[in-house]
């Protein structure tokens, strides 16, 4: 998805620890063309999965996972990162470790929401080290549905993520792919796969 590429090329920037700061197009500022062709491409790479939810967490991932339903006819279901006290029981529940947050942060999906009907793709904003997909993969485990596939936007390549999931045996689609970051020749990035 080159004009993905573009925008990470055009707006990236590099912080301390390998983290890729892209708030001007996916994390507090969105640029709607370019989200809604996200959805576009993830949807019709999953299409054929016949998925009926599209599940994300808050709140990265809530814009690309939005399009992605739309464009699939599908709910959108998203992981809360603070339970709400009219949160139905039981809950599914997991933990994440997130960098941006620094530290671990609880997940929690509404069994109102997720159940053993469900055929599910996740939608979220990256692939790092696979940890969040991880966990949203053992909530989707635990309701009773069938995960069938991961969609990232942007992949750092270089952390293994991919690797660390291939035990999940679904397919993994990501938009963008980062190679590098590094002071010397910045973020370079190409397209996911």
């Amino acid at each position: 998805m080159q004009a993905l590429v573009s925008a990470i090329r055009q707006h990236g920037v590099i912080l301390p620890g390998g983290i890729l700061k892209v708030d001007g197009l996916v994390n507090h500022q969105l640029l709607p063309e370019l989200t809604r062709e996200m959805g576009v491409r993830f949807a019709r790479h999953f299409r054929d999965l016949k998925p009926n939810k599209v599940l994300t967490i808050e709140v990265s991932g809530i814009a690309p996972a939005l399009m992605t339903a739309v464009e699939l006819g599908v709910p959108m279901v998203y992981a809360r990162k603070k339970k709400p006290i009219t949160m139905k029981e039981p809950s599914f529940t997991a933990q994440s470790v997130s960098r941006t947050k620094g530290g671990v942060v609880d997940l929690f999906v509404s069994s109102e929401f997720l159940g053993p009907d469900d055929r599910v793709i996740v939608i979220d904003d990256f692939l790092a080290s696979g940890g969040t997909l991880r966990a949203l993969a053992n909530m989707i485990s635990s309701s009773g549905a069938a995960l069938l596939g991961l969609g990232c936007v942007i992949e750092k390549d270089f952390e293994q993520g991919r690797a660390n999931l291939a035990d999940l045996n679904v397919p993994i689609h990501t938009l963008a792919n980062i190679l590098e970051l590094s002071e010397e020749r910045g973020v370079v990035v190409e397209e996911g796969r």
